[in-house]
């Protein structure tokens, strides 16, 4: 039952409805001790904002939708992936280059496009493909792909090689897969949003929000059970699941009639326990509200061998989460935030890079921005 679950999720109180001042370079926030571990604390200093023109085209397709991005620590560039579903061209990631350093932000240049390829080694047809997040691994570049509930595709983890080219598929747990009359599986457009690969090789792969069977979507009240898969990053098989809580809606809408939501939208490993979340909320009439929560799953239950979260009389322990980053607290218009990487600048600093999927829309942003990171966990 919903009862036997053990919520032991600790924040830092940053207000997102709070009025707050513009921030300025180098504004510090720090999160000593998450979960009352003072060896898990993380320091950020901010340095700026960069905006891309909403109207940039690479090698004839536009760039934007970004949706995953990742440190490429033998070159000191990044990777970026599209979310275009091979629409506005074939889906894609892009190399670039994000020049930061302490002293500030200076610009985003955009590399390569490479074309994502399917099993038989074509282009992906278009709306056959969702691609969400991004990452390096030991054998290949892996991606996430959402599905499509609505024509019952499944999601899906894949490697594919530097040049867009098929390498293998982690396997998709029982339960994952869309179900025609939405007793299990995935929901629309709320699936594997998330990606991390940890130190020792291992991916996690977690959905924006509950499957069917696991209860419902966000409110302004209650908040979502999501799973996140860990996988043996050698093999491909599923290792174990955990119940990640996505934070209830924080804002209401303030155009009449509009909708919000909230959900897990992307998340980075810092070692092979610890892991860093973003969940994006948008309200129509107010726009979004991003927040970054240390993710810690130490004691978290296994909960692989569940069939329905609600049903089961198991004590489920889920993932703990501690509050380290509200960008709207802290002085920023975050667009929509969907993208992090953790890299190095070109002076050797240790950097956070955030970036906003604009969904091809004039009146989104191709928005990044970076924090120096001062201090994280030992």
């Amino acid at each position: 039952m919903l009862g036997r679950f053990v919520m032991t999720a600790s924040f830092v109180i940053l207000s997102s409805t709070a009025s707050v001042h513009a921030i300025e370079i180098g504004t510090t926030v720090e999160t000593r001790c998450p979960f009352g571990d003072c060896a898990a604390g993380i320091s950020l200093s901010y340095l700026g904002e960069f905006i891309m023109p909403a109207d940039y085209m690479e090698n004839g397709t536009p760039f934007g939708g970004l949706s995953g991005l990742d440190f490429v620590a033998a070159t000191g560039r990044y990777i970026a992936i599209s979310d275009d579903r091979s629409e506005k061209g074939p889906a894609r990631f892009f190399d670039l280059d994000i020049d930061v350093s302490a002293a500030g932000f200076t610009g985003v240049t955009v590399g390569n496009r490479v074309v994502l390829e399917d099993k038989d080694g074509h282009p992906f047809a278009p709306r056959n493909v969702d691609p969400e997040s991004i990452r390096i691994g030991r054998d290949g570049i892996y991606w996430g792909n959402e599905g499509d509930a609505k024509t019952l595709a499944p999601p899906f983890v894949r490697v594919t090689s530097p040049d867009g080219a098929f390498v293998r598929e982690l396997k998709l747990p029982d339960g994952f897969a869309p179900t025609s009359d939405k007793s299990a599986g995935i929901r629309d457009n709320l699936a594997f949003e998330a990606l991390a690969v940890t130190p020792s090789g291992d991916v996690f792969a977690g959905l924006e929000a509950a499957l069917y069977q696991d209860g419902p979507n966000p409110s302004l009240t209650t908040g979502s059970l999501s799973r996140i898969i860990h996988y043996d990053g050698t093999t491909g098989e599923p290792k174990a699941e955990y119940v990640y809580p996505v934070s209830q809606i924080p804002q209401v809408a303030t155009k009449a009639g509009g909708g919000n939501d909230n959900g897990l939208s992307e998340m980075i490993a810092l070692d092979d326990h610890r892991l860093i979340a973003v969940e994006r909320n948008f309200a129509q009439g107010f726009g979004n509200n991003i927040k970054l929560f240390m993710m810690d799953l130490t004691d978290a239950t296994d909960v692989s061998g569940i069939a329905s979260l609600p049903k089961s009389d198991e004590r489920i322990v889920p993932i703990r989460k501690s509050q380290i980053l509200d960008l709207r607290a802290i002085g920023l218009t975050p667009d929509n935030i969907e993208s992090m990487a953790i890299g190095k600048a070109k002076d050797g600093t240790d950097v956070l890079i955030l970036a906003a999927d604009n969904n091809f829309s004039g009146s989104q942003k191709n928005q990044f921005y970076a924090f120096q990171i001062k201090w994280s966990p030992r």
